[in-house]
């Protein structure tokens, strides 16, 4: 976890005074979509308060990239900046994390990937503030950058990655649109579900996974619907939190496993693509954490209701799939994927998969050509079909 955490309406006016004893200046790493919102200005005007001056990075346009990364690093160091900010998305967050490690451990991000080179030297101080409600990469110690030069998503582990100080003030979610709302919420949902079932679960992590599903799950809809709602926003940022802190120590699996190399081929947003898998990764696994799918189940229905540990399992899955066609998640083919090209990758996708450590954590694990077969599964993947009615 991080070092420190503000929580809460109007949080962000605590930049101030976390950001006083890290320097005077900061890069502040966001996109156009912030600075036209206004929330950049915000923050250079509460730093200003305290006398910190502020340099802004606006490059991160999409998934982040090394190219991102060397951009901000050079401008970090061009303008003699002590410490970094980030505020928007997983994207922007992540993209920082990158420069926290690269100004004090020079080289090329890639170099960490897999633990080849362990981060030696304390990172720059780093401030993570989210502006959605998904990721969780503010209480995490993981950065997904993808290499431009061979398209994988570089899933890169270590504590050094962690930010120092989260801020998540759910009044900074109330803008985001609902596609958006969507893919953040079900990718945040995916946190929790993977940390729950994953093989390196341990009660703590147990805790905050539950705690987070219990959050997001009565909430997304609403959420969704009425962008406006503050008590839906508030639970949707809590468990996007606690989702994070859930997956940062137990990890992730088979979905995150796959979803990566669907973002770097097809450049289809991190949230999305784990949607897309979600449903059909947990049928798969279905039979092999019966349990803890079964304890999931039971948060959908009244207490009295009595069914077996197996039907409780089936009734987790198939309310996650009714989760995602409510939520309008496409398939692959819906997305706009050509299945000519789709196949083409297919070995490939399911290599960088198992590379990336991820699927090893799954109950059930999987070799090269399951996964293959999953992914043509996804890639036609009904949401509406089988759905239990309760």
């Amino acid at each position: 976890m991080p070092n420190t955490i503000h929580y809460g309406g109007d949080s962000l006016h605590k930049i101030g005074d976390v950001s006083a004893p890290l320097g005077k200046k900061a890069l502040i790493i966001s996109d156009e979509i912030m600075d036209g919102l206004g929330y950049v200005e915000k923050c250079k005007e509460l730093l200003a308060e305290h006398h910190i001056q502020s340099s802004v990075y606006l490059g991160v346009h999409s998934e982040p990239t090394d190219e991102f990364v060397d951009e901000a690093l050079k401008q970090f160091q061009s303008d003699d900046c002590e410490f970094v900010i980030s505020l928007g998305g997983g994207s922007c967050i992540d993209t920082a994390k990158a420069i926290a490690v690269l100004k004090t451990n020079p080289g090329d991000i890639g170099e960490f990937m897999g633990g080849k080179r362990l981060v030696e030297h304390e990172p720059t101080p780093h401030i993570a503030i989210p502006t959605t409600a998904g990721t969780g990469s503010e209480a995490t110690d993981v950065t997904v950058i993808t290499n431009t030069k061979t398209d994988v998503k570089m899933m890169i582990k270590q504590p050094a990655f962690m930010p120092t100080v989260a801020i998540v003030d759910p009044m900074l979610t109330m803008s985001v649109p609902k596609s958006v709302t969507a893919a953040t919420g079900v990718d945040a949902l995916s946190h929790a579900i993977e940390a729950y079932i994953s093989k390196k679960a341990h009660p703590m992590t147990d805790a905050f996974a539950i705690a987070a599903m219990e959050n997001i799950l009565p909430n997304i809809k609403t959420a969704y619907d009425n962008g406006n709602n503050h008590e839906a926003r508030e639970k949707m940022a809590i468990g996007s939190l606690q989702a994070g802190i859930a997956f940062s120590n137990a990890s992730v699996c088979l979905v995150h496993g796959m979803s990566r190399p669907i973002g770097a081929m097809f450049h289809v947003p991190h949230g999305i693509s784990n949607a897309m898998l979600l449903p059909a990764v947990l049928e798969y696994s279905q039979s092999d954490c019966v349990e803890r799918l079964a304890t999931i189940g039971k948060m959908f229905c009244d207490r009295g209701e009595k069914m077996t540990e197996e039907e409780y399992a089936i009734l987790a899955v198939s309310k996650v799939k009714e989760l995602c066609s409510y939520l309008d998640i496409p398939n692959l083919k819906g997305w706009g994927i050509e299945g000519d090209v789709f196949s083409e990758v297919l070995p490939k996708m399911a290599e960088d998969a198992i590379n990336s450590g991820s699927p090893a954590n799954n109950p059930k694990v999987s070799n090269q050509e399951e996964i293959i077969e999953l992914y043509k599964r996804c890639f036609t993947y009904d949401f509406s079909e089988s759905v239990i009615n309760q």
